[in-house]
């Protein structure tokens, strides 16, 4: 039986909280300790790196930790809700440092929460996307789920980029860090609702009964998996360069575009590029898969976010007293960044079906712990590379929470830092999509013929399978 509006609806309505979540930390944590509490930028950097290290074997182990649960809840939902739970809590307390921490005690607080949000967060995220090879269909089911996942987690994002700097202002004035500790409160009980409305709405109609591997098994299955490999690496390259643009977009406003409402303007480059990355995601997407396959709008929409980023370095160089001409660079990037979320999904999926016909076994969970981490491992190394960027340009403002004007803080810096941040922002990123470019036309195999292919060959092996 296909899925039902409901189940599809309450599907995605959980991508939305989680990505709010996510792109909350993702875009902001380096901000909030760096910027607003004065940490260094050296040191969130490294602490933002390691976390992402220590993902390297907590991911995976929770990928294992899913396939062996067994329960009348099925074994995705469980984890879902207890990931959830947990990992709202601890957000929360990333974004509410106390007061009376500074120093050595403010970086081992920024540091314990961290990795504490992304023990938990991989809690969460990993039973997400492995549910859908479960309970859906190979084929168009699992593809128009995953757009609509995705789609829905690209709802979640823009809405945090839209909105974040809007509210913090509304909430704290000029006091950030009292508006990011409520701000974060708010998005995390968001985030509880929703994904309490998935576990409760979502079955698992199908449960694979395999084996669950060994940790020393679930390494050897992901090497031997080559197509799973190429998209890991893939995504890798393609989120850390744009994570960095991410990390550095605010940075870019406040020391470079400058002015006193700057937030103003960076707000409303993020309400543009929200609305491209959702319409993308829901109607460019649809359209371009009527004429083209996954693979080419793959290597479209690469080319689109490189011309993005050339188009921001150039115009980076002429005045800029209106926000308005970064729309050109931001409609290309944006929209390219929207598309590219719901490929590398879809190109995962498949390889679910490519390491059961290629190994024997199929590893929803592992494989999928891989993207948790992958996606994690950019948010880490994008991070760890912007913070040198300010260290070495001397971009940090410190504490100015007991600030009570607003201050046009790009007056006083240097142009040669400003020239350092905008080649961060743009260099960076098109060398890693080059790259990918590379690296995923000379491994990728699974075209849309040979998908088909798998699945039959699958089918035939299995004759009492359900369809």
């Amino acid at each position: 039986m296909n899925l039902t509006l409901k189940e599809k609806a309450s599907y995605g309505l959980g991508a939305v909280g989680k990505d709010m979540v996510y792109m909350l930390s993702a875009s902001y944590i380096l901000y909030y300790f760096q910027d607003i509490l004065g940490v260094s930028a050296v040191a969130m950097g490294i602490i933002l790196l390691v976390a992402r290290i220590f993902d390297a074997f907590n991911d995976p182990i929770m990928g294992v930790i899913v396939a062996k649960t067994n329960t009348k809840w099925g074994k995705f939902r469980p984890w879902l809700m207890i990931g959830t739970l947990t990992n709202a809590v601890i957000l929360f307390l990333m974004f509410a440092a106390p007061p009376a921490l500074d120093g050595p005690g403010l970086v081992a607080y920024a540091a314990i929460t961290y990795i504490l949000w992304g023990v938990t967060y991989t809690m969460m995220d990993i039973p997400y996307w492995s549910m859908i090879p479960a309970f859906t269909k190979s084929g168009k089911e699992r593809e128009g789920l995953t757009t609509l996942a995705r789609s829905c987690a690209g709802v979640g994002s823009a809405l945090v980029t839209i909105f974040t700097m809007m509210i913090v202002h509304a909430i704290g004035g000029s006091n950030e860090r009292v508006g990011f500790q409520w701000y974060a409160l708010i998005i995390a009980i968001l985030f509880v609702v929703f994904i309490t409305i998935t576990c409760l709405a979502i079955k698992e109609k199908s449960t694979v009964n395999m084996e669950s591997p060994s940790v020393g098994q679930m390494f050897k299955a992901l090497i031997t998996n080559d197509q799973a490999m190429t998209i890991v690496i893939a995504i890798v390259l393609i989120n850390t360069s744009i994570y960095i643009t991410s990390n550095l977009v605010i940075y870019f406003f406040k020391y470079d575009f400058g002015g006193t409402g700057w937030y103003n303007s960076y707000t409303l480059f993020n309400m543009f590029g929200g609305a491209i990355q959702i319409l993308s995601m829901m109607v460019a997407y649809p359209l371009l898969r009527r004429k083209f396959t996954n693979v080419k709008i793959f290597y479209i929409t690469l080319a689109s976010a490189i011309i993005g980023y050339a188009v921001l370095f150039a115009i980076a160089f002429i005045n800029m007293s209106s926000v308005y001409i970064l729309f050109i660079p931001g409609f290309f990037i944006f929209a390219a960044n929207g598309v590219l979320q719901v490929l590398t999904t879809v190109f995962l999926a498949n390889t679910v079906d490519y390491g059961e016909l290629k190994n024997g076994r199929r590893d929803e969970s592992v494989i999928f712990s891989m993207q948790t981490f992958v996606v994690k491992l950019a948010s880490g190394v994008a991070a760890f590379i912007a913070s040198i960027c300010l260290s070495l340009n001397h971009l940090s403002q410190g504490d100015t929470t007991g600030a009570e004007q607003v201050i046009d803080f790009a007056k006083d810096v240097a142009q040669s830092a400003k020239l350092g941040l905008r080649m961060t922002m743009t260099i960076i990123p098109i060398i890693g999509l080059f790259i990918a470019i590379v690296v995923f036309s000379r491994k990728f195999i699974l075209t849309e013929e040979k998908v088909e292919e798998i699945t039959k060959e699958l089918k035939s092996k299995a004759p009492g399978k359900a369809e």
